[in-house]
Order: structure tokens, then C-alpha cells, then sequence
């Protein structure tokens, strides 16, 4: 059995690799990465990161975002979300963006990641899990990228704010708000 035989056989379908996740198995990795993408067996996602997509009935599946970005991370300590996530909140925002947030603790900028544009964000502090009190305070925090009217969309956070649990929200808005969110919600919370 050749070399590439050798190192194929540590691949699992649904998986991303990093190049050095695959030079434990290859003493030319390099040249090895190159032959399968040339085959088609790996996906390269981005520099040094490449995909063994999992084949469907309707073709090859793309990687999951988050095992794509926990690969890209190196670490499991992100939230990813998307400005689409605010739709749910009912406050006045229908726009659809093609670009997904993630909050971490080690890379910041705009990465495309199998096709994808994925903006990536350090903060110091981000919850586990998105929750609607989160998404209310992130909303405010990043109301200047979005497409809607501003304006409009404050008095409609202000409405929603108010049918919130105020604990939850001010905990959020605590952890998570910039100072433009705080002035704007922290009168809401304390009436």
C-alpha cells in the first residue's frame, strides 16, 4: 500500500482537517493534499483547511458551519449567529444577509470558508447559546449594519424590550451591550 492509500484510510466522510491534522499520517503532506483535491476526494475550504465531503443521494453535502469554523478556530469557545437571527424578534427587521457572525476569542475579519463569507469577531464575552434577550442587545449593538431604518427599528426594539424579562435582559445588556445599546435600553429596564 502506497503512501496516499495509507493516509486515505485516517479520513472519515463529514470531516474537516486542518494540513496539520494530516501530516501525523504523511511525511509529504503537501504533495499528498494536492493529489486529493486533484482527485476529488478532499475539498480545499480555505489555506490549509480542507473538507471530505459525505455523498448524498443528492450530491456532495458541504461541511457543517460548525465544525467548519471549530476547525478554522481551533477552538470550541464561539458563537455563531447570523444579522438574519434579528427577523425573529419582531421588531421590524426582514432583511436577508448572506454573511454569518461568529464571536471568539482569537480571530477577527471577514474569512471565506467553503464558498462562505463568515465575519469573524473577538469579544471578550459572548453567551453559549443564542437567546432572545441576547439578540435584542446584539441587534442595537450592530444597528448600523443593517439595512433597515434605524430609526424605526429603535421604537419597535423599545416595544419589544418591554415584553421581555427585564432580569434577563439586563443581564444581557450588562454583558453584552456597547454603550449606544445601554443608553437606549437601560431606561426601558428600569421604568
Amino acid at each position: 500500500m502506497n503512501k496516499l492509500q495509507e493516509l486515505k484510510k485516517h479520513l472519515k466522510r463529514g470531516k474537516v482537517y486542518r494540513r496539520a491534522d494530516l501530516s501525523k499520517w504523511s511525511t509529504s503532506v503537501d504533495r499528498h493534499l494536492d493529489e486529493l483535491v486533484k482527485e476529488g476526494t478532499l475539498q480545499k475550504l480555505a489555506q490549509g483547511l480542507y473538507f471530505y465531503p459525505e455523498v448524498t443521494v443528492f450530491g456532495e453535502a458541504p461541511p457543517e458551519e460548525e465544525v467548519l469554523v471549530r476547525s478554522f478556530l481551533k477552538d470550541s469557545r464561539f458563537l455563531l449567529t447570523s444579522f438574519n437571527a434579528y427577523n425573529t424578534l419582531g421588531v421590524g427587521t426582514t432583511q436577508l444577509y448572506n454573511q454569518k457572525t461568529v464571536y471568539n476569542h482569537k480571530r477577527h475579519g471577514d474569512f471565506n470558508l467553503g464558498g462562505k463569507t463568515f465575519s469573524f469577531r473577538v469579544k471578550p464575552h459572548f453567551p453559549n447559546k443564542v437567546t432572545q434577550e441576547f439578540l435584542l442587545v446584539d441587534l442595537l449593538n450592530n444597528l448600523d449594519q443593517l439595512a433597515e431604518d434605524p430609526n424605526e427599528v429603535v421604537s419597535k426594539v423599545r416595544s419589544r424590550a418591554k415584553t421581555m424579562d427585564p432580569k434577563k435582559l439586563k443581564k444581557s445588556l450588562q454583558e453584552y451591550g456597547t454603550i449606544k445599546a445601554k443608553k437606549l435600553l437601560e431606561p426601558i429596564i428600569t421604568t
